[in-house]
């Protein structure tokens, strides 16, 4: 997971050593953001099915090998087009990560467990920014960026390679979703029919999939948290230096701070995402996170509060996504994991598509605590979403049991 987005955190990272070696524009910068999670959310529902056909552990030794792939042009760029060609491509590790680590996890785990490793498994994407802000922002002070990016790809290639050795390996045969069809009987025989399939047993910790489940609501759920979510990690260390004065080095603690709080948030709420639970996590984390980003905006006017907003967005926002990985993995028919997760994926990244072009037109013009109460607006949208899924799930079920 933190391989597959490496590339956006580094381009963010290195972004002023890259404006003055490729003479880039920062509009230009910021348009790598939108091609990535814009490539991504196009071929993620592809991604699925790609997943699903040849098993976890093929597609999670592809995604790293493409991730190193993407990282090496980007070193070797001579100019913005190679640039924005390799983060286009660096889109298909994206558009593989949750669909593959989420088979893996079913393949690989035992159904007690896989709540808190999908939450761990999810904080990786918080471990790759990180990794590009700390120790290879570093690295490149001594080796230049090309080498920290170099040294990025090499890494790759070697976590690719210890993928291939330590996963369970994949089924010989696709797999293919349960249909809940059964057929009519053509026999002569008076003897009921079998139906062609029994009912799905529980996939993650219990849950067993109920017909119109929670893909296309939580994929809504996501665009809407994913635009907000965007916007603050785009625009927060901004925020801090133009508007509230801070140092630099200050401003970007502000996204090691949210970074740090969205891993134990996605850790420990993802643990705590039981069925029955699990369903009514996603519009409670999308409520908490509103005034996490009317704080934000309050810092507009006492900008210490920038830090609490900071930390109430980790905590809230940036861990709702776990939970709903959590989610489509205890719903999800067998054979169809990797469908499902890349559909809500999907909603997630085209959220991070458009989300921080919108946010920029109003810190363009320094509007920012308008920006921050756009920000509310998505999350109260997430939530509502999510709130109105999980009353009909619940009375879906309700009708499910009282039937005769």
């Amino acid at each position: 997971m933190a391989f597959s987005m490496l590339q956006l955190f580094l381009i963010g990272a290195l972004g002023p050593r890259l404006v003055d070696d490729l003479g880039l524009s920062p509009t230009l910068l910021g348009l790598t953001t939108t091609i990535g999670f814009g490539t991504a959310a196009v071929l993620s529902p592809a991604g699925g099915r790609i997943v699903d056909r040849i098993g976890p552990r093929r597609s999670l030794v592809a995604l790293l090998v493409v991730s190193a792939a993407a990282l090496a042009l980007i070193g070797a760029a001579p100019g913005a087009g190679m640039l924005l060609g390799a983060v286009a491509l660096g889109g298909i590790p994206q558009a593989l990560a949750n669909p593959a680590t989420n088979k893996a996890v079913l393949a690989a785990v035992a159904p007690a467990r896989r709540g808190a490793v999908t939450g761990m498994k999810q904080s990786g994407v918080q471990l790759g920014a990180f990794a590009a802000g700390l120790p290879l922002a570093a690295l490149a002070g001594g080796l230049g960026w090309r080498g920290a990016v170099w040294t990025a790809a090499g890494l790759a290639l070697v976590t690719a390679l210890w993928a291939s050795r330590a996963l369970p390996p994949d089924p010989t045969a696709p797999e293919s979703p349960v249909r809940e069809v059964v057929r009519p009987d053509t026999t002569a025989s008076a003897a009921p029919a079998a139906p062609t399939a029994p009912t799905a047993p529980a996939v993650a910790g219990g849950a067993v999939p109920v017909p119109g489940g929670p893909v296309v609501p939580l994929a809504v759920f996501s665009l809407f948290l994913g635009a907000g979510i965007a916007s603050v990690n785009t625009y927060l260390a901004l925020f801090g230096a133009q508007r509230l004065g801070l140092a630099p080095t200050a401003a970007g603690a502000l996204v090691a701070v949210l970074g740090a709080t969205g891993i134990a948030g996605r850790v420990g709420w993802a643990k705590a995402a039981r069925p029955g639970r699990a369903e009514w996590l996603p519009g409670w984390l999308a409520t908490g996170a509103v005034p996490a980003a009317l704080l934000l905006a309050a810092a507009v006017t006492a900008a210490p509060l920038v830090w609490a907003g900071a930390v109430a967005v980790g905590v809230f926002a940036v861990s709702a996504n776990a939970v709903t990985m959590v989610l489509v993995m205890q719903r999800a028919a067998p054979g169809r994991a990797g469908q499902d997760s890349a559909l809500v994926a999907a909603g997630f990244f085209a959220g991070f598509a458009w989300g921080p072009p919108l946010f920029g037109t109003l810190a363009q013009g320094d509007r920012y605590g308008t920006g921050w109460l756009l920000v509310a607006a998505e999350f109260a949208v997430a939530g509502a979403v999510a709130f109105h899924w999980a009353v009909r799930d619940r009375r879906t079920r309700q009708r499910r049991e009282s039937a005769p």
